[in-house]
């Protein structure tokens, strides 16, 4: 699973998504690439699931890159616990996607294949998304 080797804090704000994504929003590795069309946070979990339907359907033929990165922290506090007494620990990283963003790309297989491919990955992830091509 993905998460950054060193971070200079160690927990963030929630923080806010407003607008569309200002990079990373054209296909610019591969030939076809997944758009993200809603906004919100995308877990390091999602990412790998949707990586690992991408490499199946293809046969792990091509070449997929990976255009998001979970670099947020998100704290979650245990069960049962009281309120106060500070921020949780952390729980998980995530990846904020706002509308635009392109999350995968995949160079080398046809575009039916990358089609039924980007579509299985589209079932992992928790935001409204479209094949795009180059």
């Amino acid at each position: 699973m993905l998460q950054p080797k060193r971070q200079k804090y160690r927990k963030q704000f929630r923080g806010q998504m407003p607008g569309n994504a200002q990079r990373g929003a054209e296909v610019a590795f591969g030939e076809f690439g997944l758009k993200a069309m809603g906004r919100g946070w995308v877990s390091s979990r999602q990412i790998e699931a949707a990586r690992k339907a991408i490499s199946r359907h293809a046969q792990r033929g091509g070449k997929v890159w990976i255009r998001i990165f979970p670099d947020k922290p998100i704290t979650k506090k245990a069960p049962g616990t009281r309120m106060g007494s500070g921020k949780g620990e952390i729980f998980e990283y995530v990846a904020v996607v706002r509308p635009g963003r392109i999350l995968f790309e995949i160079a080398g297989v046809a575009r039916e294949t990358a089609e039924l491919a980007f579509s299985r990955a589209a079932a992992k992830l928790p935001l409204r998304v479209k094949f795009v091509s180059k």
